[in-house]
């Protein structure tokens, strides 16, 4: 059975999305069918307009329903092999496996490994996926944390979970629980910061967010776990899932993530790497949701070792 049915039209091809597809991001659609072309190019012809949903403009990110028809332009590009993960890597993603059924995975992602690949990576954690299990064919991310982030990740095995799970995500009943650690004495009452974001673009082209009131509301809560002597370590749940949203709210709340080169202090980075701190402290602990039957999940991830270790190490 073919999976979707499409025409030529003079190299352009007219690609109507089946309902096996539906609830796809486009730039993902995209990928599967322009096989080679790397993530930022797919965007840079999305954006130029020269792929279209139903004749008109569309981004990235639009999620694509049942019977769309999408503009699919030629895109001369010498087909690559997809890069393969080294041992080390997959050695490492099949011990961090948390939860797998037949529908989701869910994986304690380690810091330093983007979610996928583009910007000059040509892996990340959704291509060695497919790469380990190259028998699971609709394997899709459900989420994304940055790269320095580590802990919990979601990943959908079918499209049915997909749009589950992106459903619940809209809805807001999954809860996403950070560790993270901040400088400073945290004040207990801060429990809830609601400040709006707003994406922006620095010279050399690296992506910030800053707190403007023009931007997309965003909520985290925090929960004090522990005071130090010159940090906190803190539980944070977003409420809203905006770009860099627990960093950005640390930052502004005079409270900025250790080890965060893009929002932190440099002072302040600087005595944490004294005491071991090598990297990001921001953690995904763990995730609720209710699985499509109405089962309750739960899956966490502990802190890794070399985090421990650092909050063993600091003076109380």
């Amino acid at each position: 059975m073919s999976e979707l049915s499409a025409r030529e039209q003079q190299g352009v091809r007219l690609v109507e999305v089946d309902g096996e597809h539906a609830g796809q991001r486009l730039d993902n659609f995209l990928l599967a069918r322009l096989k080679g072309v790397p993530r930022s190019r797919i965007y840079r012809i999305v954006r130029s307009g020269e792929v279209r949903v139903n004749s008109g403009r569309a981004r990235p990110d639009q999620r694509l329903q049942a019977g769309d028809k999408v503009r699919v332009p030629p895109v001369r590009m010498a087909e690559r092999a997809a890069a393969e993960p080294g041992v080390g890597l997959v050695q490492a993603l099949a011990t961090r496996i948390l939860y797998e059924d037949a529908a989701l995975l869910v994986v304690d992602k380690p810091s330093g490994l983007a979610v996928h690949g583009g910007s000059g990576l040509s892996l990340g954690l959704i291509e060695a996926l497919r790469a380990m299990r190259p028998d699971c064919r609709s394997l899709e991310l459900v989420h994304r944390l940055d790269r320095d982030t580590s802990g919990c990740v979601m990943i959908a095995k079918k499209r049915s979970m997909l749009r589950h799970l992106h459903e619940a995500l809209r809805e807001g009943t999954i809860t996403k629980t950070y560790i993270t650690l901040v400088q400073g004495r945290w004040p207990k009452r801060l429990t809830r910061v609601t400040l709006a974001l707003e994406k922006n673009t620095v010279r050399g082209g690296e992506r910030m967010v800053r707190a403007d009131e023009a931007g997309k509301a965003s909520e985290t809560r925090f929960r004090v776990l522990e005071v130090l002597r010159d940090a906190t370590l803190l539980e944070a749940q977003p409420v809203t899932g905006r770009t860099h949203q627990i960093r950005v709210h640390a930052q502004v709340s005079g409270h900025p993530v250790a080890g965060d080169e893009k929002y932190g202090e440099r002072e302040f980075n600087r005595q944490m790497r004294e005491f071991g701190l090598r990297r990001l402290f921001l953690h995904a602990g763990s995730i609720e949701l209710s699985l499509p039957d109405g089962q309750p999940l739960v899956v966490s991830a502990p802190l890794d070792a070399a985090l421990t270790k650092v909050l063993e190490t600091l003076p109380r």
